[in-house]
């Protein structure tokens, strides 16, 4: 309590002499006022632990009302101090009333000091519990700013763009689960952080998880939690993400890569809306906005066998595919300035220009690699680039056998299962040189021959 710092209202002079001489010495500093008139305004100036108010100011009145007058009046303007009454005997009750409305005790005159102190003590404690409170809201409320920065910009004016947005500013504002499928490149991280951005949760945390990354071995732990010993290297208890998403978005990114036993797990979390931790066996209630992404058919996943139904169903009340860059050639002119400028910035190349040339060769190649890979050939040309204009000879995209920029027509799936096939016919059948010419293992290998029919 050293370190805490007291303010005392009584009109009369010999109470706040006696309070003073015994908090003195106990506290870092004890401060009096015989009138409430200058009450809010010291409050407001300074930055006080404890407030010790008398219940009654105005001569020949004992109705304790001044005292409730003043308490609300301090509560509104510092709801984090602690308020103790100081009240006769026989306002008692107004004095429990006081308590009711959210001071944190009364004492009695003539007090007793070691209650007095107990109670100023206790009254202190919670004035910082509820300060260190306040901290921690926020250190949340900046990391969920954090987190939620704004990412790349959502670059476009083609018809096919203007469509995906129409698309996310309808979905955004409700809490229906979407999915999100596309090329890879395509953006789909980025849709997926606009529709948080729009929706009524912006102000929680969305937490991202790149379902392709997450070992079976380690899905549960990751997504659900899991309680301290639950198994060898569980030091201590861990929240998952699902939990981490509480009230805020949850997006699963690369969903199509679930194994079945993840994906009937997942289902059981998103049917009862709560998660049991690893080691543990109660329940915890979560409340969260779904998205998921994929570049997988999983339409075809499922009629393969490889997806279950009742979940595609369960994350896929709103359908958003992503067109690829090929399918919006007019967005690729602004989308190449935008990483020029940038680029040309970082790399204190201002005085960089596209030439026309330049965009119409662009604008004819495919992009397989989409949105990103134009990023990326945008930063290698301003990097190597010394005449100060970007030409066509400074894009080196890659061509194919007959000159022309070319790029198959199909999905990544569609391009696979040929890849596959073709490695077979090449091999005769012969499965290990199939594998190695692939450089995928053979389990790998029979996977994809089975999900593909091959």
């Amino acid at each position: 309590m050293k370190k805490s710092n007291i303010l005392i209202v009584d009109d009369n002079k010999s109470v706040l002499s006696a309070l003073e001489l015994l908090l003195r010495g106990k506290c870092a500093s004890v401060k009096t006022l015989s009138s409430p008139n200058l009450l809010l305004s010291t409050l407001q100036g300074n930055d006080y632990d404890v407030l010790l108010l008398d219940m009654n100011f105005k001569a020949g009145i004992n109705s304790g009302n001044e005292g409730i007058y003043w308490l609300q009046r301090v509560l509104e303007q510092k709801p984090g101090i602690s308020v103790v009454m100081i009240t006769a005997y026989g306002d008692v009750e107004l004095a429990v009333k006081a308590v009711r409305m959210g001071a944190f005790d009364f004492i009695l005159k003539p007090w007793e000091n070691e209650k007095l102190l107990s109670t100023v003590e206790a009254a202190w404690r919670l004035s910082q519990s509820r300060k260190e409170v306040h901290k921690l809201q926020q250190k949340e409320q900046q990391l969920i700013a954090e987190m939620n920065k704004p990412g790349e910009p959502l670059i476009g004016s083609s018809d096919a763009w203007n469509a995906v947005m129409q698309m996310v500013a309808k979905v955004a504002p409700t809490n229906a689960n979407v999915l999100i499928t596309g090329e890879n490149g395509t953006g789909k991280d980025l849709v997926a952080r606009e529709i948080h951005r729009l929706s009524e949760r912006s102000g929680k945390v969305m937490v991202t998880v790149d379902m392709g990354a997450v070992t079976e071995t380690l899905f549960e732990s990751e997504l659900f939690g899991h309680k301290k010993g639950a198994f060898t290297d569980a030091h201590a208890d861990r929240t998952g993400k699902i939990e981490l998403a509480n009230g805020g978005t949850l997006f699963l990114d690369e969903i199509g890569n679930l194994s079945m036993a993840m994906q009937s797990k997942l289902l059981t979390v998103l049917q009862n809306r709560s998660v049991v931790k690893v080691g543990d066996n109660k329940a915890s209630d979560v409340d969260i906005r779904l998205v998921c992404a994929t570049n997988c058919n999983l339409q075809q996943m499922v009629d393969n066998g490889d997806f279950r139904e009742d979940l595609f169903y369960r994350i896929n009340t709103i359908h958003i595919e992503i067109p690829p860059l090929r399918a919006r050639v007019d967005d690729i002119p602004e989308l190449a300035m935008f990483f020029l400028n940038r680029y040309a910035s970082r790399y204190h190349k201002n005085q960089l220009n596209l030439s026309a040339e330049a965009v119409d060769k662009l604008k004819n190649y495919k992009w397989p690699g989409n949105v990103r890979e134009l990023q990326h050939a945008i930063e290698k040309a301003v990097i190597l680039n010394e005449s100060g204009i970007l030409r066509p000879d400074d894009f080196l995209c890659r061509e194919s056998e007959r000159g022309d920029s070319y790029m198959p027509d199909g999905t990544l799936e569609d391009m696979e299962r040929n890849l596959v096939a073709n490695a077979i016919k090449k091999h005769d059948g012969n499965m290990t040189l199939v594998a190695k010419h692939l450089g995928i293992t053979r389990q790998t290998l029979y996977n994809k021959i089975k999900k593909y029919g091959l």
